[in-house]
């Protein structure tokens, strides 16, 4: 039976530099105090794009919020879609903010990289964008694609780890957004890096209770949950290990365009500094389990960490 469990987010002693500052009724020295820049940059609107994943959306909505409360004015475009129908509208100009992950969009564009590490990635990514793109300060949470079974396939086949896979003599079937099909990490991924088999099922909502049910339920086997789903610990589900670098690092990330300043950049990172893989993981439940909106849970979390 699929549980959920009661979100709450996680005070933490200290966060980065800065990530204490208000960002409202900044006082003089305050490092998101854009100043003239916020006054000049106010009359000029910036679009604040997410996927459709109420994550994504989340953090999406956290950008908007700073800007806002720093003289910013902000159009939403959230819920857009996925990779292939996001991506375009960036590189077009479309939109000037969108909250990324470094290892997917990494692979998006250099589907070859050898890079696994988290400033690896990122190093390569800068370089990666096309022209006209950056990418900002990474954060520190994180929230990357993760294989995972149930608890009674993890202990009735010995697997904990994808390597474990090669030695189940039972189908495995894997569930996920159609997209997963064609990933570098999807079923050929598999295949080559650890010599496993699978089918694939398409499931729709991004590791959501459409993906829950049919684990729990046995219809597959395996599904691709992101790793900041607090249904993964709600559903005792076992995430399996990636000795072999399946899976690259991927910390949230903002792309821009050049619209954005480097005021409004101030404003960003600062909010991306503050935000642990701790923390995205109680807001994300605060979405899931207690079904609060995007708006409410970012505005509670930037007054709570005296960032609004």
């Amino acid at each position: 039976m699929i549980t959920a469990g009661k979100g709450r987010l996680v005070a933490l002693a200290a966060v980065a530099v800065g990530a204490t500052v208000a960002l409202a009724g900044c006082a003089s020295g305050d490092p998101l105090d854009s100043g003239s820049g916020a006054s000049d940059g106010s009359s000029e609107t910036i679009v604040v794009g997410s996927q459709d994943y109420y994550s994504n959306a989340i953090i999406a909505e956290l950008y908007a919020q700073a800007l806002e409360a720093n003289g910013f004015t902000v159009d939403r475009q959230f819920r857009i879609g996925q990779r292939e129908v996001y991506i375009p509208e960036i590189e077009s100009g479309a939109i000037d903010v969108f909250p990324e992950y470094t290892g997917n969009l990494l692979q998006y564009y250099v589907p070859d990289t050898t890079a696994t590490t988290s400033d690896d990635v990122y190093a390569e990514l800068e370089g990666a964008l096309p022209e006209g793109l950056r990418v900002l300060d990474q954060s520190p949470a994180t929230d990357q694609d993760s294989y995972n079974v149930t608890k009674k396939f993890s202990e009735e086949n010995g697997v904990t780890s994808l390597a474990d896979l090669k030695d189940v003599t039972t189908s495995i079937t894997l569930g996920g957004n159609s997209e997963l099909a064609t990933r570098p990490y999807g079923p050929e991924g598999l295949k080559s890096v650890y010599g496993v088999d699978v089918a694939f099922t398409p499931i729709e909502d991004s590791g959501g209770p459409l993906t829950l049910k049919a684990l729990v339920d046995n219809q597959v086997q395996m599904v691709n949950i992101y790793s900041a789903d607090p249904n993964i610990k709600a559903n005792d589900l076992v995430t399996l290990e990636d000795p072999e670098g399946l899976f690259l690092a991927s910390n949230v990330v903002p792309v821009v365009s050049e619209k954005v300043t480097d005021e409004m950049a101030k404003v960003i990172n600062t909010v991306s500094a503050a935000l642990t893989p701790e923390e995205l993981v109680a807001l994300n439940s605060l979405s899931v389990n207690e079904q609060q909106s995007e708006d409410q849970i970012a505005k509670d979390w930037l007054a709570e960490k005296s960032l609004f």
